[in-house]
């Protein structure tokens, strides 16, 4: 069986190599022949509708999502499927298509679209948003791994001069869950089942509990509650695999933060002790042999 691990092609660093050659070596566990394919190798060409070179499967680990639909479209299984890792990649979809499933999330509000080469000209949407969030009011760039593009305003000077600086990017608005200040879990789900989980915290004063941002992790066994809500949150978005963010409610129930369809999995396996990118490998083989 053969397949593709398609990446970036543009970037390239040591923390996503680590990556691709732990899969690779998962890959070889299971005789599974998986090529490394940059995406600046093989082009999005409409007048292409057969693949000569056909893998059986796409485990695509990365963000170009017009090039994930377009080997959907080759008839290729790709893992994740282009939508769910659209849905994922920009934080106001991932919202929205998770709203009206009951799925317990922060209080999310959208900035109003503007343009690239106009920016948030007019800032009279942020009264409606301060009567409606309490500060300290988190603010997200829609784009943005590890923690970054996250900030927050403590007040209503701090929350203009954040939506200038951001310039036109997309933004959301969001409730700080003050219990969960500076702490979350990551919950890995592959198919159906949590394979994985670890405890992120921080002992800083960053509200923030991502790694990158200084925060440490030690393993963790998740509730119940709070495995069902990841493995719901990822059949909404039509998920395989995913890190699933969780932080606590004032009562400790567990409530959505973020979704993470390529989630760097290393720190997690170290935590957990669990080889995710085994897991993922035979949650493809397993799929594979039941399509």
């Amino acid at each position: 069986m053969e397949g593709w691990l398609i990446t970036n092609g543009f970037l390239s660093t040591q923390k996503f190599q680590e990556l691709y050659e732990m899969f690779r070596e998962s890959a070889k566990k299971y005789s599974l022949d998986l090529k490394l394919i940059k995406n600046d190798e093989i082009l999005v060409d409409i007048a292409i509708e057969e693949c000569t070179m056909k893998p059986d499967f796409v485990l695509f680990w990365d963000k170009d999502i017009k090039l994930a639909a377009y080997l959907e479209k080759l008839g290729i299984r790709v893992f994740n499927p282009a939508r769910s890792i659209e849905l994922c990649d920009d934080k106001s979809l991932t919202h929205l298509e998770l709203m009206n499933h009951g799925i317990n999330m922060p209080r999310t509000i959208f900035a109003p679209m503007t343009y690239t080469n106009i920016g948030y000209t007019n800032l009279t949407f942020l009264e409606l948003v301060k009567s409606r969030l309490e500060f300290p009011i988190v603010i997200k760039e829609v784009f943005g791994s590890f923690g970054q593009q996250v900030y927050m305003a403590n007040d209503e000077e701090e929350l203009v001069n954040i939506v200038r600086e951001c310039g036109s990017s997309k933004l959301i608005f969001q409730e700080f869950v003050k219990s969960s200040k500076g702490r979350d879990i990551r919950l890995q789900v592959v198919g159906n089942r949590v394979v994985a989980s670890m405890y992120r915290y921080n002992d800083t004063d960053d509200f923030r509990a991502n790694l990158s941002s200084g925060g440490k992790m030690k393993g963790y066994t998740p509730t119940k509650e709070q495995e069902n809500l990841a493995i719901k949150t990822c059949k909404i978005l039509g998920l395989d695999f995913a890190g699933v963010d969780i932080l606590f409610g004032e009562d400790d129930e567990p409530i959505v933060c973020e979704v993470n369809s390529n989630a760097h999995f290393k720190n997690i396996t170290d935590a957990s002790r669990v080889n995710v990118s085994d897991k993922i490998i035979e949650y493809i083989i397993e799929e594979l042999s039941v399509g």
